[in-house]
């Protein structure tokens, strides 16, 4: 399967689109809560530079790094959601070893989507009070993509219980 990581943002949407099973709502979920850890990063590039402190300097490098680190493995788990669904598509439905092994990476993906959409929202109060305050709608929509991404992938959690 070709990684939708690598696809256009055009192509991948033209494929959430289809009616088949991946990619779905949690590699969905997990590429707005990439697009909000982006915005994390983009601010705290912004926020970097502006003659402040050494030490708040060095916090928003800290949280730059993060959200850098963040955003990357949320960009993979778009990919790793999709292809742990397909595994729960495919698993038998009368062999439940087999079944129950799928569904619990069917769970374990998203709930990783959901503790990095909700650490990349702890990163958010720095840079709403010490970033650049041209920004602050910028870190908003960033915490409002967040919380998405962590109540969608939450709901990939709850239906994957089977």
């Amino acid at each position: 399967m070709k990684l939708f990581q690598n696809q256009t943002l055009s192509s991948y949407l033209k494929q959430l689109s289809l009616r088949q099973p991946a990619p779905g709502g949690g590699s969905a979920a997990a590429l707005v809560g990439a697009t909000g850890a982006s915005l994390i990063c983009m601010v705290a590039r912004y926020s970097q530079n502006r003659q402040q402190s050494k030490a708040l300097e060095s916090q928003i490098a800290k949280c730059l790094e993060k959200a850098e680190k963040i955003r990357l493995r949320l960009l993979t788990l778009v990919d790793l959601d999709a292809q742990a669904y397909l595994a729960v598509v495919k698993a038998p439905k009368n062999k439940c070893p087999q079944r129950a092994k799928a569904l619990k990476k069917a769970r374990a993906v998203p709930m990783e989507i959901c503790r990095l959409s909700y650490a990349a929202i702890q990163l958010t109060p720095l840079l709403a009070k010490k970033g650049n305050s041209y920004l602050l709608s910028d870190v908003r929509c960033a915490v409002e993509m967040l919380l998405a991404a962590f109540h969608s992938a939450m709901a990939n959690v709850e239906v994957n219980q089977e």
